[in-house]
């Protein structure tokens, strides 16, 4: 079972391959559920990581239902991927009525080869969980990011148990959301291909001067003074008890 880490930072993917993760997922925004990273980020990630490098193709927070322009965007951002020699992309597009966007997926797959294509928690999002899976496996992914229809994975263990009996080997699957060491073995139980966690920590802020009453996003709620980055005492935490457990 492989262990990837969700990482916005440069700080973090090199985290992530000290801890021993074997891959990382490479998303800006962590605060819109993450997005498309820059290419001076990729760029800088691949040239001084071993591990796998996947990277968010996902133009915008919000919702999966894609414009013919934003389309266009991740059609670039995933040309830029490939030739900065990203391992794989990450995304998920729906249709207006919550169902996969087979056609749209199926043909970035294609643009994306020979990279793999990781279809994100967009399936969560989706009215039908196992048709959404069938639809995906139609359009060529490799792997699905999955928490079970639920904010948290371990909540919707139910539903993962299911999804991972019916792929039956046919598309990877990996379980993310809330995933952290006292839920990982009853997680693993299911036999799922990967666990994807952040393994988060934060840190206050080096600026000695704090304007009050501005927020830069337009939401107070976001801390203007915090650093969040993945903590590689938390990945070596995870790593090693799976390993244990094996």
């Amino acid at each position: 079972m492989k262990v990837e880490v969700c990482a916005y930072s440069f700080e973090s993917c090199l985290a992530a391959e000290q801890g021993g993760a074997n891959r990382v997922e490479l998303c800006a925004s962590p605060y819109e559920g993450g997005t498309t990273p820059s290419a001076g980020l990729i760029q800088l990630v691949k040239k001084n990581l071993s591990i796998e490098v996947h990277v968010m193709i996902r133009p915008r927070g919000g919702d999966f239902c894609y414009s013919d322009h934003e389309i266009l965007v991740m059609e670039q951002d995933i040309l830029m991927a490939k030739q900065l020699e990203a391992n794989g992309i990450v995304l998920g597009i729906l249709q207006k009525n919550g169902q996969v966007n087979i056609q749209q997926t199926a043909h970035l797959v294609q643009l994306a080869h020979p990279m793999t294509v990781t279809f994100h928690r967009a399936i969560d999002m989706t009215p039908d969980y196992f048709q959404a899976l069938e639809d995906i496996i139609e359009a060529g992914c490799h792997r699905v990011l999955t928490s079970g229809q639920a904010n948290l994975a371990i909540e919707g263990i139910k539903n993962l148990k299911k999804l991972t009996q019916q792929a039956a080997g046919r598309i990877q699957i990996m379980i993310g959301s809330g995933v952290n060491t006292r839920n990982a073995l009853q997680l693993a139980s299911l036999q799922p291909d990967a666990l994807h966690f952040t393994g988060k920590s934060t840190r206050d802020s080096v600026m000695e001067f704090r304007k009050e009453g501005i927020a830069m996003g337009g939401l107070s709620e976001v801390p203007e003074y915090e650093i969040m980055y993945s903590d590689v005492q938390k990945i070596k935490a995870m790593v090693n008890l799976l390993h244990e457990a094996v």
